[in-house]
Parts: structure tokens; sequence; C-alpha cells
């Protein structure tokens, strides 16, 4: 986090916050921007549905776990995870390696001329994944907003969310690790613009970061006689 970019590579900008406050709208109007978001949701979606993992699932919880159709049902594994930590730090050393080989692929294909990579994971900073980040943004918005939205996009209530929100780590934790902190409070415009403003001090500040150390001079101390 917060780590010098190199010279001629892409930034890596993580992006954090709670649930329900946008933070995949967020990734969204990134890659409007021409960013390669990498979505561990949606990767997690593509592991979950692969017959290793459908034969791995059902051989430790059952197949309770299956819906008709034989696919993982991801409630049911939801419920079993979050009332069992060891249950699901056991899913997650499953799921996660296979999630970071497939973002890693994406991300050495990215076309030339992307401005930034960003990694969507809602757990960031539980999963270490903030370490390979240039710099995190966490997206947050007042508990009354969130609650709305997932009520809306998730049909939870507040109880779930209290239990998915008492599963990750403390909101003020993130928020103090994260390098910056985006209010997504309004309408879609207004998001848009805090957006493209942010990623543009981002690619600033990271492309001065690269060019101070491509130009810097050398030091003295290091230098020796040929």
């Amino acid at each position: 986090m917060s780590a010098a970019v190199p010279a001629n590579r892409v930034p890596v900008i993580g992006l954090a916050g709670s649930i329900g406050a946008g933070k995949s709208e967020v990734g969204r109007l990134l890659a409007e921007a021409g960013c390669l978001v990498s979505d561990s949701d949606a990767l997690a979606r593509e592991v979950l549905g692969e017959p290793e993992t459908v034969r791995t699932l059902s051989a430790w919880w059952g197949p309770g776990i299956l819906d008709p159709a034989g696919r993982i049902d991801r409630s049911a594994v939801a419920r079993i995870v979050f009332a069992d930590p060891d249950a699901r730090r056991r899913l997650e050393a499953f799921v996660h390696p296979r999630i970071h080989a497939r973002r890693e692929a994406s991300f050495a294909a990215a076309p030339a001329g992307t401005p930034a990579l960003v990694i969507d994971a809602p757990l960031l900073f539980e999963s270490g994944l903030d370490r390979s980040c240039d710099h995190v943004v966490f997206v947050e918005a007042d508990r009354a907003t969130r609650l709305r939205r997932v009520r809306e996009s998730r049909g939870w209530e507040e109880g779930e969310l209290s239990r998915r929100e008492a599963s990750q780590w403390p909101l003020d934790r993130k928020r103090d690790l994260a390098d910056s902190v985006l209010v997504n409070d309004a309408d879609l415009a207004s998001l848009r613009t805090k957006v493209l403003t942010l990623l543009g001090r981002i690619l600033a500040a990271t492309g001065e970061a690269a060019a101070v150390r491509q130009h810097r001079p050398p030091d003295p101390s290091q230098s020796r006689d040929e």
C-alpha cells in the first residue's frame, strides 16, 4: 500500500469498503475509465462453478449445498461458513488461490495503455491483497444507506448485514489502513466525478514516484572506480 511504482509498470489500485457502500459501482466506473478491473466476487462464482469445486465442497458439507441442477448453492454455503470460522477458513484456502491465478492471468494480459489495474475484493485487507496494491481506496456510505441498498439488491435485513460485517475486520480499521476514502452517498453522476478525480490523483502520484526513481542522480556512496 502506498508503494513506489517502478517506471513502466501499471499501478495497482485496491478497492475495499463497507458492505453496501457501492464498491462494485466504483469498480465499474474505473473500468469505464479504461482500467482493468478484477472482480473477486465474479471470479469466485467462476471457481464455484467448476466441477472440482462442486465435488470438493459437496464432499465436505454434503449434497445440501447443491441446488436442484447440481450446482453450488452460494446461500447454503454462506450459511455454513458465516456460522463456522473454521469452515470459512477452509473454503478460503481452497478458493482464494484459484481466484488469484485468474486475476494474475488477466492482469498479465492487460492491453497496452491500460492506466491502472484494479483489485475489487471484499476481503482485500483480510486476505493480504492490500500488500499487492500501490494505492487502496476505501469506499463508504452511512449505515442507513447501506442497509437500504442491500435490502433492495440482496434481500438482506439488518441482522444479515450485521452478521456479515462481524465476519470482517472492523470498518474503522480498514478505513485507517486505506490511502484514500471515497464517500458514496449521492447520485451516480456525483460518484463518477469523485472516481475520475481520485483516479487522476492516483495516476499523477504514482507517475511522479516512478519518474523520481527513474531520474534520481546516482548516490555517491554507491559509486565505485571502474
